[in-house]
């Protein structure tokens, strides 16, 4: 008789049957229709050769400008165990028609041998934070068995490389969804085939593109499009285009669930405090549930995005007192609300790392962040918010108002677009403003280190840093924290 009999007993599942692996050359041409050269193993999936890590699949991407081809024998050096190719190579590989449908074919053949709930995640704000709550909250869950789109590999070729890297093992998976122009969420929601499909808020990013907010509401309920069947939306109902998203979920004939303030929300906030971390002590009814919880992460924005969180772990099957302490444990993200102490004359500063992008939405929501954040000075470095159109003039100029709100003492505008901006600071007693602001407009990153520099950083200042990625502030911020060490 077994001194173990619960071992024993231990239920198999289907996941358990499947390689340790995370490819065979067998399975990849399998599932593109290649050709392998022989037998091998990988452990990854990757497209950038710089990136390409022990054991990984590189796939010899062609695109506009350059080809993966070029860099194989770099991979390999730094690694690769075989290559996706479209030419013969000396090296492991399988051999295909053309690398980029392969790798999608890799990602459809992902998807389907996984026994995972998939969780898409798109909005015009927050989508990448609340894509790493919800994983968090379902890794716990789950003892490590959820798998995500690192960074913002949120595009057409950022998704199904997440997909091709999701373990036949996996329980969840949770993908997020980016777009600049309508139709590009439907062709990526229609390969990751979620259960559940999230929209954080809608907001005024790539308006230049689409022209109006009702059109991004709809470029957004793409989404729904590409869900399994039963599957739920998830929508804030605190969005003057909640109407217009519950009638493209209904329409699309998938089931909804709300989150938001408003009373009917599934999802609903009661209550919310501060805490003496900096973050929010919440209360909210999460279908039917009262739950209390910590958000680590400061902002009233963050309020609300763990209601999406909650509503998506809710509908995926997750663990809520999981996805507490998930929210309560959740650092910022580099980017996106990481925070850094730096040493500067007279004690130390506070960095807030918002660099990667940036809207009118977020532009207000950070910087009342910014205003509750306690400071003897707090300075604001902004830079231009890219992709609004014949509407950035006014945009940026209508951020005076958050700025007064949030009692800025210091502002550096970078960017051309930030001129708009400058010229209402520049009017002095007819502005918003309560008190003077000093100012300065930069051109580049450069010039706006220089004049952070000449402005001079005090023991007890806070300094938000926002912008869109292709401005640059990620160098300031980087400038900042070495200089500071």
């Amino acid at each position: 008789m077994s001194r173990h009999p619960a071992l024993k007993a231990w239920p198999r599942q289907k996941r358990d049957s499947l390689r340790i692996a995370l490819w065979t050359a067998e399975e990849i041409a399998a599932a593109t229709g290649g050709k392998a050269s022989g037998a091998f193993q990988c452990a990854g999936v990757e497209i950038d050769s710089r990136d390409v890590r022990s054991g990984d699949l590189f796939v010899a991407l062609k695109g506009e400008a350059t080809d993966g081809h070029r860099f194989v024998d770099k991979a390999f050096a730094n690694g690769a165990a075989a290559a996706l190719v479209s030419e013969p190579i000396d090296w492991p590989h399988v051999l295909v028609a053309d690398t980029t449908q392969a790798l999608e074919a890799l990602a459809a053949a992902a998807r389907d041998r996984a026994d995972a709930v998939r969780v898409g995640v798109t909005g015009s704000v927050g989508k990448t934070g609340v894509k790493e709550a919800i994983f968090a909250a379902l890794d716990r869950a789950s003892r490590g068995a959820a798998h995500r789109s690192v960074r913002s590999y949120n595009n057409h070729v950022g998704v199904p490389l997440s997909l091709a890297r999701m373990p036949g093992r996996a329980k969840f998976g949770v993908f997020e969804m980016g777009m600049n122009h309508a139709g590009e969420i439907d062709a990526l929601t229609v390969q990751v085939q979620p259960h559940v499909a999230v929209i954080t808020t809608i907001a005024p990013a790539h308006i230049e593109n689409l022209g109006s907010m009702e059109a991004i509401a709809d470029a957004k309920s793409e989404i729904f499009a590409g869900l399994v069947e039963g599957g739920t939306a998830v929508i804030p109902t605190d969005t003057p285009y909640y109407e217009r998203l519950l009638v493209n979920a209904r329409n699309a004939g998938v089931e909804v669930m709300t989150f938001g303030r408003a009373a009917g929300s599934d999802a609903r906030l009661l209550d919310a405090i501060p805490s003496a971390n900096g973050g929010s002590l919440v209360t909210a009814d999460i279908d039917g549930t009262r739950l209390c919880y910590s958000v680590a992460e400061p902002g009233e924005h963050w309020i609300l995005n763990s209601l999406a969180v909650m509503a998506a772990v809710k509908v995926a099957g997750g663990d809520l007192a999981a996805a507490g302490l998930a929210l309560a444990e959740m650092g910022g993200l580099k980017g996106r609300g990481a925070r850094h102490r730096i040493a500067v004359p007279g004690g130390h500063a506070l960095v807030i790392d918002e660099s990667y992008n940036a809207n009118p939405a977020s532009m207000r929501a950070t910087l009342r962040q910014l205003g509750q954040t306690p400071a003897t000075r707090r300075i604001a470095v902004l830079g231009s918010m890219k992709e609004l159109g014949d509407f950035a003039p006014a945009m940026h100029a209508q951020l005076i108002e958050p700025v007064a709100e949030a009692h800025v003492d210091h502002l550096v505008l970078v960017g051309d677009e930030m001129r708009s901006l400058a010229r209402e600071l520049g009017k002095g007693a007819a502005t918003a403003l309560a008190a003077p602001l000093t100012f300065a407009h930069c051109e580049g990153p450069g010039e706006a280190i220089a004049a952070l520099e000449e402005f001079g950083l005090a023991g007890g200042d806070a300094v938000l840093v926002k912008g869109s990625n292709s401005v640059g502030l990620g160098r300031l911020v980087a400038h900042l924290v070495d200089r500071g060490r």
